[in-house]
């Protein structure tokens, strides 16, 4: 025998019945006045099994939340992004949120998943293993006290946008190269502080962790294997040094312009597991601080708002100017590689002296001859020209990769025929913890803008939740015609962050 959701799947019926179970369990809890704050964790492992060698296993961690009739759930997820990038579609958001309103009786709007944003590969069936963590946590309810905190960490990411000499800004990225030194004038700021929610079971164990925090983890692992990154890392040592049954959830914060630290580093393999082991750690020593009490607060608020989208077409005309500019400077040299390296190991070497030991110099200019001094002024001229062509062709890698994204979105911009973009925002309070989600990379200066405005001591941001709109720089930063990538591969005009923190801080007042 088997039955049909609502949602078009087949269901058999153990599972139908473990979805009558837990939706008694849930209501079980709706006439106890005095129940308080119940929770519930699951976690279900995610990573491809082909997906080739693995360090760092992918997971679905879900808490559930209830207090009087009203109900939640957070779930952190090992992926890049809730749709549009990477190995996720856009139909797992509301495919999952639908399922688990229909299963399990929490409302679709207060369903949060969020993208950690490693770039791991979760199993194609990634919506069923969500759902069945999201069950696991719902057929566990118990009751809780709650405990906040901040930790603080600013030892393994770094601002990724640099502000040049010039008054342009670019970002520190693979996809092209760094500037030269002299260029940079200085750097943008970090958000080191960790935002904690603690959960403990009545007896004192630990029962969850709900740690936000602003990072890029994409360091990767040696060998370039399947990885969570840094914050798959992180979350299994806070499990590993608390009690048992404890689930770590990690909240991607304003993480849109922080890379690792080590992030362009040549001289050792790129292995996320130190960095993660350090957020982990700072994550632990706050966590134990924190004391936990009595507290039924779970307030859940939802809004879709507009934001204007960006119309790209005067941007893109004048980068293609620019690189036409660009391509007609490169200039002819004697040098090759081969060549431009022998030369400027010598003049390294002895700068003076380059072509030959000083006293045949010295021995020239006593008979009044400069063959060697000659040689060396046609040389480095010849030097000068090959790095200003190398320098040139590094600034059209940057100016053809954020070509190709501004001329993507200009066209799904037309394709949608409607200049603004719905965009849902979820607001939550859990005890003195408050949590204000965004579907898009916000760069970290919205969020210490939000924090620093809401009134709430403990405000978490949580951006790349529920869906995926690219990067959402500040509106300083879109007038960048520097080529950072955050500023290309947007799709919102500069006017949208006025818009998004006047809802935000409306709805931070409201929690």
């Amino acid at each position: 025998m088997r039955t049909t959701g609502k949602t078009g799947g087949a269901r058999s019926v153990t599972q139908v019945s473990i979805s009558m179970l837990v939706a008694a369990s849930l209501c079980s809890f709706v006439s106890v006045a005095d129940a308080g704050l119940m929770a519930g964790v699951g976690r279900v492992d995610i990573t491809r099994a082909d997906a080739g060698p693995v360090n760092g296993r992918l997971y679905a961690r879900a808490l559930v939340l209830k207090s009087d009739s009203t109900l939640m759930a957070i779930v952190s997820l090992d992926v890049v992004a809730i749709g549009e990038i990477g190995h996720v579609n856009n139909e797992f958001a509301p495919t999952v949120r639908r399922r688990v309103e229909q299963e399990l009786g929490i409302p679709f709007d207060h369903v949060v998943l969020n993208a950690s944003h490693c770039h791991g590969i979760p199993a194609r069936d990634i919506d069923e293993r969500t759902f069945q963590a999201i069950q696991q946590a719902a057929l566990n309810l118990v009751p809780v006290q709650v405990g906040v905190g901040k930790g603080h960490e600013n030892r393994i990411s770094a601002n990724r946008r640099l502000q040049l000499k010039n008054g342009r800004e670019i970002d520190v990225r693979h996809a092209y190269a760094m500037p030269a030194d002299d260029q940079v004038k200085s750097v943008g700021p970090i958000d080191p502080e960790i935002a904690l929610l603690r959960l403990n079971r009545m007896d004192g164990r630990c029962l969850a962790v709900v740690y936000n925090f602003a990072c890029h983890p994409i360091q990767g692992v040696p060998g370039g294997q399947n990885t969570a990154d840094i914050t798959g890392f992180s979350s299994s040592v806070i499990e590993d040094n608390l009690d048992s049954e404890t689930v770590a959830l990690f909240l991607q914060g304003c993480g849109g312009d922080i890379n690792p630290v080590l992030y362009k580093d040549v001289h050792l393999p790129r292995n996320a597991e130190p960095l993660g082991n350090t957020l982990g750690l700072s994550t632990l020593k706050a966590v134990r601080s924190i004391s936990c009490q009595p507290d039924n607060r779970l307030t859940v608020l939802n809004e879709t708002i507009e934001l204007p989208r960006a119309d790209y077409e005067a941007r893109i005309a004048q980068m293609e100017e620019e690189q036409t500019t660009l391509l007609e400077s490169l200039r002819g040299t004697t040098l090759n590689l081969k060549t431009f390296l022998q030369l400027t190991t010598k003049h390294g070497l002895s700068p003076d002296f380059p072509s030959y030991y000083s006293h045949r110099y010295l021995h020239e200019k006593q008979l009044g001859q400069d063959q060697l001094a000659s040689l060396d002024e046609t040389n480095r001229r010849a030097m000068r020209q090959y790095v200003e062509n190398v320098r040139t062709m590094e600034q059209l890698t940057r100016v053809r990769t954020n070509l190709r994204l501004l001329k993507k979105h200009q066209k799904e911009m037309v394709a949608a025929g409607r200049r603004t973009l719905d965009t849902e925002l979820v607001a939550a309070r859990i005890g003195d913890l408050v949590l204000l989600t965004f579907p898009g990379e916000l760069t970290v200066q919205i969020g210490l803008n939000l924090k620093s405005a809401s009134p709430h001591e403990h405000t978490c941001i949580a951006g790349y939740t529920n869906g995926y709109i690219y990067y959402a720089p500040t509106a300083e930063q879109l007038l960048n015609a520097g080529g950072a990538q955050e500023d290309s591969d947007c799709l919102l005009a500069p006017e949208w962050q006025a818009v998004f923190e006047e809802k935000a801080k409306e709805l931070l007042n409201r929690l």
